[in-house]
């Protein structure tokens, strides 16, 4: 399911009713002619992910695949899903422009709010998972919890704070969570799973009128024991 609300967000978008469809919001969303992210990296990831060992990561909202690009090009084999078979069809695309071996990376359309994993992951990543329509983020990072393998990692990034060019937030469909809040939401055994960073982080960003801007972010990195 594409939840993605990250870096340099291109398009003005009218708030949707919270009970729309899913799947044809977020077809809305890519009918464009222009991409709607920017094509690069989530900051987070690219930092947290940079010495970790390549395994089997799993990308969750993966939009247009920047993220799980940039994994694959590091020897991960990456799985990643959306709901949007528009984004998909561009991140294929997008990795085939890259000379990405097909071997490294796949793409799964599928609804986040009904999917579970199949198989184990030794990086399950959820950046920006944050999605104006009803959407049981909660229930759906337990799932991707519960994907992490035996010393693996579960990596999730969201807004700490709208950007200074998001006018008119609806505080009932716009919610920023702490990292407190992020890992209290899990509900997890601390046994099982540890926290190794649950923390606020800033990245410069620039707007859809060229506005410079930082930044903050929810950065939260759990590992299986």
């Amino acid at each position: 399911m594409t939840t993605t609300e990250g870096p340099e967000h291109h398009h003005d978008h009218e708030p949707p009713d919270a009970s729309s469809d899913p799947a044809e919001y977020w077809e809305e969303r890519y009918s464009g002619a222009e991409p709607v992210w920017s094509g690069r990296v989530n900051t987070q990831l690219a930092t947290l992910a940079a010495d970790l060992p390549p395994g089997r990561a799993l990308d969750l909202g993966c939009g247009e695949g920047a993220d799980a690009i940039w994994l694959a090009e590091r020897g991960w084999q990456t799985t990643g899903v959306d709901i949007a078979s528009t984004a998909l069809d561009r991140a294929a695309r997008a990795a085939a422009e890259r000379g990405l071996d097909p071997e490294l990376v796949r793409w799964v359309q599928a609804d986040l709010a009904t999917w579970a994993p199949d198989g184990s992951y030794d990086l399950v990543s959820a950046s920006f998972l944050q999605s104006p329509l009803d959407f049981p983020r909660a229930e759906v990072l337990r799932r991707a919890a519960s994907a992490v393998a035996p010393g693996g990692h579960l990596l999730l990034v969201s807004h700490a704070a709208p950007p200074p060019w998001a006018k008119g937030l609806d505080p009932s469909t716009h919610h920023f969570v702490t990292p407190a809040q992020e890992v209290a939401g899990l509900d997890l055994d601390e046994q099982e799973l540890t926290v190794v960073v649950a923390e606020e982080r800033t990245r410069p960003a620039t707007g859809p009128d060229g506005e410079r801007a930082e930044l903050t972010d929810t950065v939260v990195l759990l590992r299986r024991r």
